[in-house]
């Protein structure tokens, strides 16, 4: 268990920095711009690059044309609303009052931070996994709030169940549950679910989750927490249509939660983007209501994406995780003798014409070592363009 609580701040506000205490880019901005200028496959980002359903987009033509272009009710529009009610009961058994339980988000993102913002004060604590989505510490650190992380190992990725209890106490305010997991690509099993809702119950904490890659297992069940017994009545439930219908640019996410805590987080959005996405909002109302094919069709798609890239990568001598859900494949370069992935990821474009980020941008600088030689590679991509980066792995050679 490690806790971080020591961000510097500026007269002008809070301001993130880096390990060094200087402001800099970020790894995905740097290897996104390694990318461009080298013209290496980029796999460091976790974006698609084909459309989504044509449902989907025709659905948002079809609003645009009909003039659905005004900014939305607060909560978002209706139509969505019932749609993610209807989606949480059709797939998880899940009632949810449209009317007073959900609110439309600017992606997952949003939801997060508008939920850590309304619901955490100073000295607060949020206990999160590690690694982790990067906004999870720093909007912990916007909030005043300590962050407290529970390692998660190589190769499994699941919490030890000590650790979980050990960082769980009377001062937690958040436990904040990613499953599936970015960026190991972990789901967590029903057991462990359960022990958080025991801990949330014991210490009085709030469950958030972060569902953004619900639809996206391959052979595994997601368990969503608020479908346990006691969840409901403490859970935050964030997802959002990005990653499921290959439309991240849209921006739409949705937060399920209690009645008692929706205003709260509706309060602060309206100060981070106050509405969004007007003609995109019925469109993913749309998707929300496609066959179950669909989702089958996808999640199976993306697993075969998967173990194309993972082939290249287990022949250029990598050891290679097997994520069961999400975007992306953790492989372990220590077997090509690199002990530092942040500078073998600088050097992969050359050596490999591929692009990569290191699993040491998901970890505080105190944890780093033990993942230092971890890097993800995102196979949310077209299967010509993943074939292709495979075969260049596949001759990777370090001299």
């Amino acid at each position: 268990m490690t806790v971080w609580g020591s961000w510097e701040r500026t007269a002008r506000g809070a301001m993130l920095l880096g390990p060094g205490g200087e402001l800099s880019p970020t790894i995905f901005a740097e290897m996104s711009a390694l990318a461009t200028s080298t013209g290496a496959i980029n796999l460091g980002q976790g974006f698609p690059d084909e459309d989504g359903p044509a449902e989907v987009l025709e659905a948002a033509r079809a609003a645009i044309s009909a003039g659905v272009n005004q900014y939305p009710p607060g909560l978002g529009m209706p139509v969505l609303r019932e749609a993610i009610a209807a989606h949480q009961k059709r797939f998880y058994g899940i009632d949810v009052d449209a009317a007073t339980q959900v609110l439309v988000t600017a992606g997952a993102t949003e939801a997060i931070a508008a939920t850590l913002l309304a619901l955490t004060d100073v000295g607060d604590e949020v206990v999160t996994f590690e690694p982790f989505y990067d906004e999870y510490g720093a909007i912990s650190a916007l909030a005043r709030a300590t962050q407290v992380t529970v390692p998660l190992r190589a190769p499994h990725f699941l919490p030890d169940p000590d650790d979980l209890r050990a960082a769980v106490t009377d001062r937690t305010r958040v436990i904040l549950v990613n499953t599936p997991h970015n960026p190991t690509g972990a789901v967590f099993p029903r057991e462990t679910l359960e022990l958080i809702v025991e801990l949330a119950h014991r210490h009085d904490a709030i469950i958030v989750t972060d569902e953004v890659y619900e639809h996206l297992t391959f052979g595994v069940e997601h368990v969503p927490v608020s479908s346990l017994p006691g969840a409901f009545e403490r859970t935050v439930t964030i997802s959002s249509a990005g990653k499921t219908f290959s439309t991240t640019g849209w921006k739409i996410g949705w937060i399920v939660a209690p009645a008692e805590l929706i205003p709260a987080i509706a309060a602060v959005k309206q100060y981070l983007t106050y509405v969004n996405g007007a003609p995109f909002q019925p469109a993913i109302a749309v998707g929300l209501g496609l066959p179950d094919e669909f989702f089958a069709t996808t999640a199976a798609t993306l697993e075969r994406k998967r173990d194309i890239l993972s082939a290249g990568l287990a022949a250029a001598g990598f050891g290679v995780g097997r994520p069961d859900a999400g975007y992306f494949v953790v492989a372990d370069a220590a077997p090509l003798g690199v002990t530092d992935a942040a500078e073998f990821c600088r050097s992969l474009p050359a050596l490999a014409g591929v692009v990569a980020v290191p699993v040491t941008a998901f970890v505080r600088p105190a944890h780093r070592e033990e993942y230092s030689s971890l890097l993800r590679f995102a196979f949310c991509k077209r299967v010509e363009l993943l074939e292709t980066a495979a075969a260049r792995l596949a001759e990777l050679r370090i001299s």
